[in-house]
Parts: C-alpha cells; structure tokens; sequence
C-alpha cells in the first residue's frame, strides 16, 4: 500500500461506509483492494467504530460489482448528506 494522505485516507473511509461504492471503486480510484481498504479501516478507527462498519459491510451486496443486482449506478444516494472535515479517530 503507498503512502495515503490524510484527505485521500478520508475519502477511502467516507467511501467504505457508503452503502453503494463498491470495493471495487475504490481499488480503481486507489489502488486498495478489499483486504487493504480493511486493514486501513481497523487502523483508522476506533475498535467499536470497526466492528460496527464490518457488521454493516459484510455480506452486503452492494459492496460487490459481481453481486449486484444492477449494472449502473450510483455511488452516492442523492439524500446522503456530504462528509466534510471528517475526523478520524485513533486508537
């Protein structure tokens, strides 16, 4: 995994929580696949924050190209509200 900044670490966080950016997106915009975007999550984030975004991640399948049930869309639903100065959490 390269050197991340703060704003792309950020990013990659804001993305994993939504529920329709797949791992997928986000291996295209920066180069983490599922493993890496885990790894990053369990070091950026308070233990309970973790388990409570692995709990929601698992098994959803939004979160995979391959088992949507849609070919296109969205990344972002149009009434989620934007994250802006998200504060990461340190263990």
């Amino acid at each position: 995994m390269s050197e991340l900044s703060f704003r792309n670490i950020d990013r990659i966080i804001e993305m994993a929580w939504e529920d329709r950016t797949t791992f997928e997106a986000i291996q295209f915009q920066f180069g983490l696949n599922e493993q890496d975007v885990i790894s990053l999550m369990r070091r950026e984030m308070k233990p309970s924050s973790f388990k409570m975004w692995r709990k929601r991640v698992q098994g959803r399948k939004t979160k995979h190209e391959k088992l949507r049930s849609f070919e296109k869309g969205r990344f972002k639903c149009s009434r989620q509200r934007q994250i802006t100065s998200n504060n990461i959490s340190k263990r």
